[in-house]
């Protein structure tokens, strides 16, 4: 009886209460849908692929360097200027087209005449540098042309053949062509997880292209920053790409 007279007398206190309880009840059941719903959302997986192929260097640049080394620069530039002569018979004589050959700008340094270790302030001699540059899509060839011009050094002439650089003209390309497989290897191992759990691979929540590595063919060495070898004619080139798949 006590307890009827107090709702008697305090009928909206009860009543707000009734309501303030009802709606926890509500809130509640809306939160919990609401944290299964953002899992729902953030169930996903994040997915490295990666496609690997052999290539062959389809262009090659080639520097030999030569010097001279006299009193005057009048000397000097006259004995290498029959230097750059031979050196130019001979890649015709090899059959390499003029088109293929251009020289590099003339490099002069004085020699400072010593004395007991010492500067005098006199000129000792004047050595001059140059170089020919030979860029091909002939690599085999050329290759093995930059080995058998150190038979000059026979006839007396100085020089100094530089280990030829080897690259890969459609590289562009191929590096679009091999996300594309990086991505396709990168949903198979997805879907391998998801059937694994029970699982349905949905789409593509963000994708991350890693660095590209070019190396020597069966070369382990990697870069963090990516590779470029040019000192060999037959690489592989690797992509790997970073997916993040949606799970359903």
């Amino acid at each position: 009886m006590e307890s009827t007279g107090y709702r008697d007398r305090f009928p909206q206190l009860f009543a707000g209460l009734t309501l303030l309880s009802a709606s926890l009840i509500v809130s509640s059941f809306l939160w919990a849908g609401a944290i299964r719903n953002m899992k729902r959302v953030d169930d996903a997986l994040l997915i490295t692929g990666s496609a690997k192929r052999p290539i062959k260097s389809d262009y090659i640049v080639w520097k030999v360097s030569l010097f001279s080394q006299q009193p005057t620069t009048q000397a000097a530039y006259q004995e290498l200027k029959a230097r750059i002569d031979r050196v130019q018979r001979y890649l015709k004589d090899a059959k390499v087209p003029e088109s293929e050959i251009s020289l590099e700008s003339l490099e002069t340094v004085a020699l400072a005449e010593l004395i007991n270790g010492k500067e005098t302030g006199k000129t000792a001699a004047y050595k001059l540098s140059q170089k020919l540059e030979i860029r091909s899509n002939q690599v085999d060839r050329y290759s093995k042309l930059s080995q058998q011009i150190t038979e000059l050094i026979n006839e007396g002439i100085p020089l100094t053949s530089e280990p030829p650089e080897y690259l890969y003209n459609d590289l562009s390309k191929l590096r679009i062509e091999m996300v594309a497989e990086a991505t396709k290897d990168a949903k198979a191992r997805a879907e391998s997880i998801a059937k694994s759990t029970g699982n349905r691979v949905g789409g593509v929540r963000s994708a991350d292209t890693g660095v590209f590595q070019i190396t020597p063919r069966y070369s382990t060495g990697v870069s963090g920053e990516g590779r470029y070898d040019t000192t060999s004619i037959d690489k592989d080139i690797t992509a790997v790409v970073s997916v993040k798949f949606g799970i359903e």
